[in-house]
This record gives C-alpha cells, structure tokens and sequence, in this order.
C-alpha cells in the first residue's frame, strides 16, 4: 500500500510527511511518500494533493510539473483511487477558483473557490486559528469525529459548494465556510489535518484505511 503526498513546490511539506508516515503506522496503512515523480503518483494507492498559496499560483504550479497534473487525474478519474486534498489543494477541487483572475479547477466538486467576507467587522480575514466543526453528513473520513471538535484553519477564500450534500462539515465565521467536501473516492480538507492535532490526526488515519 502506497500513499503518495503530490509535490509540486507548493507550501512546507514536512508536517504533512509526518503526520501521514505516523497514522500509517497506526493503522497498518503501508509507505508514504513526497514525490513529484508521475510514475509514483501513477502506481499510487492513495494521493493527497496538499496546497498553500494563491489558486492560480498553485494551478499553474501542478500543471506545469512533469506530468503530475495528467498521472493524478488518471489515478483518481480513471483508477477511482482515494484522493485528500488539503487547503489550496481542496480549492483546486472546485470548477473555478475566483483569486485574482477566473482560475478553472478540476471539477471534481461542483462550486467556486471566493473571498471570505465576514458579516462581523471584527472577524479578520484571512481566517487564521482554531475553529469548531459542524458536521453536515456522515462520512468515513469524520469516523470519531463530531460537531465542535476543533481544527487548525489558514485561509481568505472558501469554496462556495454546489450541491450541499457534498459540504460534508463547516465552520462559523461570520458566515458558513466549507471546511470538509466530499464526493465518490474524493475528499478534502480546508483546515490543515496535520496542524489540528488529535482531530486532524484522526481524520488522516480515516483516510488511510478508507475504502470507497
């Protein structure tokens, strides 16, 4: 079993490497790797597509490296494998990404990528710290996991879901914010899983034994 952490010179991928190699060890779920080699993408069992950055930046980035761009869509649009996406690399999951100029996304959840406009002056932007999940829809990424456990979010723009049975979790901040999507073999994380201690550490470990 092989989980393969996409990089594409996109945010400090250590933390992640960490916290993934340690959940894997937990729940028996094999190697996990920081690679920017299609080839291992490719023969992957599981990808996580993390992100840090502006939408376009890290677009441009994914799809301008090597092949990783056409290796993953395959892996996940044609193999069906598990795929987690992580902050921007949530984002990139939406049709289109609105930062600075119509940036086109995967499309594997129907919804655009906007800014964060808190009704409540006082609530800065970007949205920085720890927030309280509230859960939408059961799902096997949220086993263990209820309303008001807590995550580690930092972001300015938040993804505007087509169809909300695919919002599985948001947060409060001055207005709705998508903070866990999922759809078929795909998910992703708005808030960082491997900075939100126990609860983020859980949910890695649900992705990793996941099975859709």
């Amino acid at each position: 079993m092989l989980t393969a952490i996409v990089d594409y010179e996109s945010g400090n991928l250590h933390s992640a490497h960490k916290a993934f190699e340690r959940m894997a060890r937990e729940v028996d779920a094999g190697d996990v790797v920081v690679t920017a080699d299609a080839d291992v993408v490719a023969r992957a069992d599981r990808i996580v597509l993390p992100g840090d950055g502006a939408f376009p930046a890290c677009h441009a980035a994914l799809t301008g490296t090597g092949g990783l761009y056409d290796a993953m869509v395959e892996a996940v649009e044609t193999k069906g494998r598990p795929f987690l996406g992580i902050c921007v690399g949530m984002q990139l999951m939406a049709s289109i990404g609105r930062e600075y100029r119509d940036t086109a996304g995967l499309d594997w959840v129907q919804g655009e990528v906007v800014p964060i406009a808190p009704t409540d002056a006082r609530l800065k932007v970007p949205h920085m710290g720890w927030n309280d999940l509230v859960i939408n829809y059961p799902h096997a990424v949220l086993d263990g996991i209820v309303s008001g456990d807590h995550t580690y979010f930092v972001h300015s723009y938040h993804f505007k879901v087509s169809d909300p049975a695919e919002r599985l979790a948001h947060v409060e901040y001055g207005h709705d914010v998508t903070a866990v999507i999922g759809r078929d073999t795909m998910v992703g994380m708005q808030f960082h899983p491997e900075k939100s201690q126990g609860t983020g550490l859980r949910m890695i470990g649900n992705f990793l034994k996941w099975a859709p």
